[in-house]
C-alpha cells in the first residue's frame, strides 16, 4: 500500500486509456479533463482503438481541452506495426485493414502498405478498427490469411463505447475473418503487454513507478496485470461491478474509482477486517453462498466521491474474494450477481 497525499503522487507516470475513460465518442467523460490537467506527472494515452494516427488522436484530445501532442499518444496500430517490423524485412508488403492509423503505423516502421490481398508479394495482414471498414475489406483479409499471410490484430475488443451507446469493436470484425478462415490472429493490443511496454518506453519510466488507468477489465486491467504495473479501474466506461463479479481470468485492479477524481484524492485501499473489507470507516461483507451484502459505516447517500470510492474499494475486494471462493457454479455466479447488483445500487 502506498501512503501519499494523493493517488497521482504515488507514481512517476501514468498510462491512460481513452475510450470510456477520457471520452465516450466525441464527448469528454465527466471530470476526466480536469483530473488529467491537474496531474503533476507525465501521461501517455494508450488506446486499443487503431483507427486514427497519434496526431489525429492528439487533435481530438486538444479539442476536449487537454494539452496533448502526438508524442503523448500510443496506439495499438503502432504496437502491431512494431511487432511486424521486428519480424519482417524492410519494405515487406502488408495488407492494412482499418482506419488510416493502421497504414501510417506500418509506414513508420518501413513496411509497404497493400490495400488488396493480390497486391505484390503480400506476407502479412494488420487488422485494426475503422468506422469505414467494409465487408470487402474483411474479405481481402480472409483471402490473405488463407494464402498464408501472417495475421496480426491490433486488438480484440469486441465492443467500443460511444456517446450513443456500445458499438461493435475490432474484436467483432476479427471474429468475422476468423470464422471465414478457421484461424486466429496474434493480438498485440491490451491485454497483451506490448502497448504498456511501448508506453513505458515513451515515458522512460519503470513498471513499479507507472500507474495504468482503464475502464475495461478484459483489456486495460488484465493488460496492466500482464505488464506488471499497478492499475486504477474507473466505472465510467464498459465494465461495472456486475461484470467484475462474472469476469473470466479474474482481473484484479490495484485501485477502483467511480471516476478520475480519484487521482487527486488519497489512495483508497481496502484491508481485510475479520469477515469484512474496510476503508475509511466503511466496511463491506459479501456472503458468497447467498449473495447477501452488509455495508456499515456509511454516513448517508453516496454523494461524496471519497465515500463512494471507499465503498467501491471495499466492494470490489469483497466481490473478488467471494468470486475466488465460490468457483464457477451457476449458483455461485448467481449469488455473486445479486451481491454485485446490490453494491451497484449503493454507488448509484
Amino acid at each position: 500500500m502506498r501512503t501519499t497525499a494523493t493517488l497521482a503522487e504515488a507514481y512517476q507516470a501514468v498510462v491512460c486509456d481513452l475510450d470510456g475513460v477520457v471520452r465516450r465518442g466525441t464527448r469528454a467523460v465527466a471530470h476526466a479533463v480536469d483530473a488529467l490537467t491537474a496531474l503533476g506527472v507525465p501521461v501517455v494515452y494508450a488506446t486499443n482503438n487503431a483507427s486514427l494516427t497519434p496526431a489525429d488522436v492528439a487533435a481530438q484530445l486538444v479539442g476536449l481541452g487537454l494539452a496533448v501532442s502526438a508524442d503523448d499518444v500510443v496506439t495499438s496500430s503502432q504496437a502491431g506495426a512494431a511487432f511486424l517490423g521486428e519480424r519482417l524485412a524492410p519494405g515487406s508488403v502488408v495488407l492494412a485493414v482499418g482506419g488510416r492509423g493502421v497504414a501510417d503505423a506500418l509506414r513508420e516502421v518501413h513496411l509497404t502498405v497493400a490495400e488488396s490481398a493480390s497486391d505484390g508479394e503480400l506476407v502479412a495482414v494488420l487488422q485494426g478498427y475503422g468506422p469505414l471498414v467494409t465487408a470487402t475489406d474483411l474479405a481481402e483479409a480472409a483471402y490473405a490469411v488463407q494464402a498464408g499471410a501472417l495475421w496480426v490484430a491490433t486488438n480484440a475488443d469486441r465492443t467500443l463505447p460511444t456517446h450513443r451507446g456500445v458499438a461493435p469493436g475490432n474484436g467483432a470484425l476479427v471474429e468475422a475473418v476468423s470464422f471465414a478462415t478457421g484461424t486466429r490472429p496474434v493480438a498485440v493490443g491490451k491485454p497483451a503487454p506490448a502497448l504498456y511496454d511501448l508506453s513505458m518506453a515513451r515515458l522512460g519510466c519503470g513498471r513499479e513507478d507507472t500507474l495504468a488507468i482503464g475502464d475495461r477489465l478484459d483489456t486495460d486491467i488484465l493488460g496492466a496485470m500482464a505488464a506488471g504495473v499497478d492499475s486504477l479501474w474507473v466505472l465510467t466506461g464498459v465494465d461495472d461491478l456486475r461484470s467484475f463479479a462474472r469476469a473470466p481470468d479474474r482481473p484484479l485492479p490495484t485501485y477502483a474509482s467511480v471516476d478520475l477524481r480519484a487521482l487527486s484524492l488519497p489512495p483508497q485501499v481496502a484491508v481485510k477486517d475479520g469477515s469484512a473489507w474496510s476503508c475509511n470507516g466503511v466496511a463491506v461483507t459479501v456472503d458468497p453462498v447467498t449473495g447477501t451484502v452488509v455495508i456499515t459505516g456509511r454516513s448517508g447517500p453516496a454523494s461524496d466521491v471519497v465515500e463512494r470510492d471507499s465503498v467501491l474499494a471495499c466492494a470490489f475486494r469483497a466481490l473478488a474474494e467471494a468470486r475466488d471462493g465460490s468457483g464457477s457454479s451457476p449458483a455461485g455466479l448467481d449469488a455473486l450477481d445479486r451481491a454485485a447488483a446490490a453494491l451497484t445500487s449503493e454507488l448509484a
